[in-house]
């Protein structure tokens, strides 16, 4: 890869996987319209760990809450004996994990048949305008509702049910932020609930991809070429970073239509070229 890949490649992932157009999708199509080479499994390795730095580091008070919290319920460490059971980080803690098993059990069972037949531009054309339409119906029942429900009622089946979407989203043009956000809206939350629960979400999910990349990268004999690996993960940290502090910041005055049409736009496009 040259360095203006790196750099491209590195931006798209940061400033793309907290949005909810799709990720993959802007990774798969540099080299589906541009006959970019395939990136490596280094690559895709720096740059998962530039966005779960990133999104860590950002929510990094509220993890620390949520585990203390989650060890009171275990009855260790120093909130135990001290009500975590009763303590809200500490159920969000438990909701996070079981929500991210569908996604696990997808991934460990799908991914091959995912990578084999759904990373066409067709399919991503194709998930691109589905799943952009059904943000923008969630985003509109939102913009109506008069109340919306707290995080705290949002409850474990609605937790379960956002974790079954974020598995969907293994497939490419899904958007596992955009899908994940959609089922918040439709649940009732707000839509900075509804994102904030899918950037918490995203944590597990990005880890447990970044393991598998890692493994892969380790086991494989793939020159490592360091350099590319630091400057992709810097980027993608940076830019992931300052994706999340805007999106959040400019969410409730612009809601979810800047991305659902930049969604139908770029899935009518790409039906075009495709067709």
């Amino acid at each position: 890869m040259s360095t203006l890949e790196i750099i491209i490649l590195a931006l798209l992932q940061g400033l793309t996987e907290f949005l909810p157009i799709s990720s993959s999708a802007h990774l798969i199509l540099p080299s589906q319209l541009l006959g970019w080479q395939d990136q490596g499994l280094g690559f895709d390795v720096a740059v998962h760990v530039g966005t779960l730095l990133a999104v860590m580091f950002y929510f990094r008070q509220t993890l620390r809450a949520m585990a203390i919290d989650w060890l009171g319920t275990l009855n260790i460490g120093p909130a135990k004996n001290m009500h975590a059971q009763d303590s809200f980080d500490g159920k969000l803690a438990w909701w996070i994990i079981f929500a991210t098993i569908p996604a696990g059990l997808f991934g460990l069972f799908g991914k091959d048949f995912i990578e084999e037949h759904l990373r066409s531009a067709l399919v991503i054309a194709t998930t691109t305008l589905l799943f952009g339409f059904l943000l923008g119906f969630a985003d509109i029942k939102a913009g109506n509702r008069n109340n919306h429900k707290p995080m705290e009622k949002l409850g474990f089946k609605g937790a379960m049910l956002i974790g079954v979407a974020q598995a969907i989203a293994l497939i490419p043009g899904t958007s596992r932020s955009g899908i994940t956000m959609t089922i918040g809206l439709m649940l009732g939350l707000s839509r900075d609930n509804a994102a904030r629960f899918s950037f918490l979400l995203s944590i597990p999910a990005i880890a447990m991809a970044g393991s598998y990349l890692t493994l892969k990268l380790m086991l494989s004999t793939e020159a490592v070429n360091w350099q590319a690996i630091g400057l992709g993960s810097l980027i993608a940290f940076v830019s992931a970073y300052t994706c999340i502090h805007y999106f959040l910041i400019l969410l409730n005055k612009l809601g979810m239509m800047p991305f659902v049409l930049y969604r139908l736009i770029l899935g009518a496009g790409l039906l075009w070229f495709v067709l």
